[in-house]
């Protein structure tokens, strides 16, 4: 059975999301949903910051769920949605139900759905084969209601609840007068239709006595076995056959394994299960849900239908900046506005990459081609991450399609896009109220050019006295973070949006000399002033580029 987890896409930014990728995820899944019906989802693979924040609840959004990891999970494969049972049931009945349903292993489940163990056809199989002695039934506590079920009986005297806790079971085949010799009190007897044999087990205090051949028994026999407290069966078989089934009507957990084995949850990864299994005899896993409870069984071969998840990137192409595990996710499409990067994918992709300021542009123009509705919300979101993405229309990646794009949705959802975008800058460049952690990741990169591996950071404020408050503390914070993360180098640019000028502050080795050599700063000047530098995508990280490809 495919589980419904198997038919979502999932559409997603970046590691460290900004407004726009966040924005972009949610609006673009919500399209993709009006075209095809639904089965899309917007995620999120890092932290909210607070810009992002201020957006979503201006817009009445709640934010995406978030995706650390896409490797495939157990809630990505086929789980067999097996039927639990509960213990008291027969073997024989649980033998049946593996037949008809075609399972080898049978959960038993208490009221509440949480696992007691698993019985298998071979636990089953190996109960005919084991010698037990004539105890075994009642030392099970059989309940009379599976003797009747396993011989195909009729209960004509005493109650179905009775469940057998002592005696033995014996076939009546002797005579009166032997069988006194032989009969104890609350003894289970097979036997026949004969008058005597029947009045002698019931004088002798047995428990039940089970008539075989579909005999009739009298009403005397009735009487007294109701007198007696002895429970009286009718069966249609005739002895034999019934004394080779009647052990058949053990109860499972007598037999089940509740201990020793193996549970998987609908979150483990399939990497990490694999080598679990290979050291595991048994063929079926039971999988618990959230909640601790039974979900299904998995076994090896469920492996290798294992469904890649299914994605959907904006704002991004390039691996550092993805998701951890996608090289094991099924990418289907991209839609960015970056310089295309190292992103591999199995099999072709639609790819739409447009050298617009913001993903968001491009969700825009993809409303319209399809002609439909841009609802307020979906405006106000858009509208957002085309302001937060251009720095108001100041940054050098603004196009006039941009410009044009935020100025429609505004009147959609009805702001006033200089009001508003000061609101949201403010509300997301309020730094002093803010952890160095959250500082730092608020908007960060990771990218690889010849062999270098960097990370770039941007803060952005409306006041840029903020920054010197904070320069200290960003610079400790800069030697940790190149320690613990172990890249090259780390850039941290620090934009004025309204001043349109941005500081570096940066560590690793090689650091200096790039960024030098990237922006012609003489060796004498001691902070990187870099004015009219406000765009990482389209004014930084290219001359960084082309710095290290002249170190070649």
């Amino acid at each position: 059975m495919n589980n419904v987890e198997n038919q979502n896409v999932y559409v997603i930014g970046h590691i460290n999301p900004d407004t726009d990728a966040i924005c972009s995820a949610i609006t673009y899944a919500n399209l993709k949903n009006k075209i095809h019906g639904g089965g899309y989802k917007a995620r999120r693979a890092g932290q909210l910051n607070s810009e992002t924040r201020f957006v979503l609840e201006k817009f009445g959004v709640n934010a995406p769920v978030y995706l650390s990891d896409v490797r495939t999970q157990v809630k990505d494969i086929n789980i067999d949605r097996v039927e639990g049972v509960t213990g008291n049931i027969s073997l024989k009945k649980a033998w049946d139900m593996m037949g008809r349903n075609k399972v080898v292993t049978l959960p038993i489940l208490d009221d509440e759905h949480f696992l007691l163990g698993l019985i298998t056809v071979g636990d089953i199989a190996m109960t005919y084969m084991e010698i037990y002695d004539n105890e075994i039934l009642t030392k099970a506590k059989t309940p009379i209601a599976n003797v009747v079920e396993t011989v195909n009986g009729e209960l004509i005297v005493g109650e179905n609840t009775e469940i057998l806790s002592e005696g033995k079971v014996l076939i009546a085949a002797a005579n009166p007068d032997l069988m006194e010799s032989y009969i104890c009190k609350n003894d289970i007897v097979i036997l026949g239709n004969r008058y005597e044999s029947q009045l002698c087990c019931i004088e002798m205090n047995a428990k039940c006595i089970i008539v075989c051949d579909g005999a009739e028994v009298s009403r005397t026999i009735r009487k007294l076995a109701d007198s007696k407290g002895c429970l009286v069966i009718k069966s249609p078989y005739d002895t034999f056959t019934v004394a080779r089934l009647i052990n058949q009507s053990i109860p499972i957990e007598y037999f089940m394994k509740s201990d020793d084995f193996t549970v998987f949850k609908m979150d483990d990864y399939i990497d990490d299960i694999k080598t679990i299994m290979a050291k595991k005899t048994h063929r079926n896993f039971p999988v618990f849900d959230s909640d601790g409870k039974f979900f299904g069984m998995i076994s090896r071969r469920s492996l290798l239908e294992a469904s890649r998840k299914k994605l959907i990137l904006v704002d991004h192409n390039e691996k550092q900046q993805a998701v951890d595990g996608i090289e094991e996710a099924d990418i289907l499409e991209i839609i960015d506005h970056h310089r295309i990067g190292s992103l591999e994918t199995i099999s072709p992709v639609y790819f739409r990459n447009m050298p617009l300021g913001c993903t968001a542009t491009i969700v825009y123009k993809m409303y319209q081609e399809n002609n439909v509705e841009i609802e307020e919300w979906v405006a106000g979101l858009l509208c957002s991450a085309i302001l937060s993405d251009t720095m108001i229309f100041h940054s050098p990646t603004c196009t006039e399609e941009d410009r044009e794009a935020a100025e429609a949705l505004a009147k959609i959802a009805k702001i006033d896009i200089m009001k508003y975008a000061k609101d949201m800058f403010t509300a997301g460049s309020n730094l002093m109220n803010k952890t160095i952690d959250e500082i730092f990741y608020s908007d960060y990169k990771k990218f690889t050019a010849e062999n270098i591996t960097f990370c770039v950071g941007q803060i952005t404020t409306l006041n840029g006295e903020e920054f010197e408050q904070l320069k200290d503390k960003l610079k400790k914070y800069l030697e940790k973070a190149h320690s613990d993360q172990r890249v090259d180098m780390i850039i941290l640019m620090l934009t004025d949006i309204m001043n349109e000028v941005s500081e570096l502050l940066y560590v690793g080795a090689n650091a200096d000399t790039v960024i030098r050599r990237a922006f012609a700063i003489p060796k004498g000047e001691k902070k990187i002033i870099l004015p009219g530098v406000i765009s990482r995508k389209k004014q930084l990280i290219p001359a960084l580029m082309m710095a290290l490809q002249r170190d070649r």
